[in-house]
């Protein structure tokens, strides 16, 4: 009988990501839900307009044919994490100039302009880099703040938007908001408390931080809680347990962190410059 083969997907082997190996996957699963609303989850629909339903029909073909919402090529430059583009990115396409003509490629840049936004919660005006559609979601959630507070992060996309969202849930967490200003901390605090009821102080904590800043922040938060001993340390230690044993006056009073120069230099056998009575 012949030998069937077996089908190549039997031997395949994922890669695995940075979460199932390496510091990855020690990061917190506050930061990795962060992460996924931020890279993975598929953002509102801005350069093209979804259609519904699963089918549909065409005119020109005078039949029926499924819905495809396939997203436009988009291309999303370094520049783009220092401005708020509300979404918008750069569209990957061609151009046919004439019907015997190949066709070109070409790119599509949104216009950006340099301007002014206002945060209410932090009390601050920054300049950034932002589009005309950044503009009208502001206007059309009445306010930067509540722009911010009501995107999720795979729609504000630039580490700017994302950044500045953290600051503002810090700043509603610990209500460190006009600290010089008592009735205007509550006013401005009971105006957008709601929106904390979607996170927990530790996801806060960890939201808005791009990989490399989580990665930083794990390992600081780590490393104190790992820090081997020194050897030096240990040794000086059994050292001083076993003089303050033999009951040597020297070393009742001695530290082991910070030994007494007086009598441990004497001896130390590889002290440059021993001391002798």
């Amino acid at each position: 009988m012949p030998v069937t083969k077996l089908p190549n997907r039997l031997y395949y082997f994922p890669k695995p990501n940075r979460w199932q190996k390496g510091i990855g996957s020690e990061l917190p699963e506050a930061y990795k839900k962060f992460w996924h609303e931020w890279k993975l989850r598929t953002p509102t629909a801005v350069h093209y307009i979804p259609e519904e339903g699963k089918y549909k029909w065409d005119e020109h073909q005078q039949t029926v044919l499924p819905v495809q919402n396939i997203p436009l090529p988009l291309r999303f430059p370094k520049e783009q994490d220092y401005g708020i583009w509300g979404g918008e990115a750069i569209v990957q396409g061609y151009r046919k100039k004439g019907k015997y003509r190949m066709k070109v490629a070409k790119f599509w840049v949104p216009t950006l302009r340099r301007s002014v936004v206002y945060s209410e919660i932090l009390d601050t005006h920054m300049k950034t880099t932002i589009t005309m559609r950044t503009i009208d979601l502001i206007h059309e959630h009445y306010g930067f703040d509540h722009y911010l507070l009501k995107t999720p992060a795979c729609d504000l996309k630039s580490l700017l938007a994302v950044k500045l969202k953290r600051e503002i849930l810090i700043a509603l967490a610990d209500k460190t908001l006009y600290p010089h200003d008592p009735e205007k901390r509550e006013e401005v605090y009971n105006k957008y408390k709601d929106y904390l009821s979607a996170y927990t102080r530790e996801e806060i904590e960890w939201y808005g931080l791009s990989y490399k800043d989580a990665v930083k922040k794990w390992i600081a938060i780590k490393e104190p809680l790992e820090k081997p001993e020194p050897f030096k340390i240990r040794y000086r230690s059994e050292l001083i347990a076993e003089l303050k044993a033999a009951k040597i006056a020297e070393a009742m009073d001695a530290d082991v962190e910070r030994p007494s120069e007086s009598w441990i230099a004497k001896i130390n056998p590889f002290s440059k410059t021993p001391k002798t009575e």
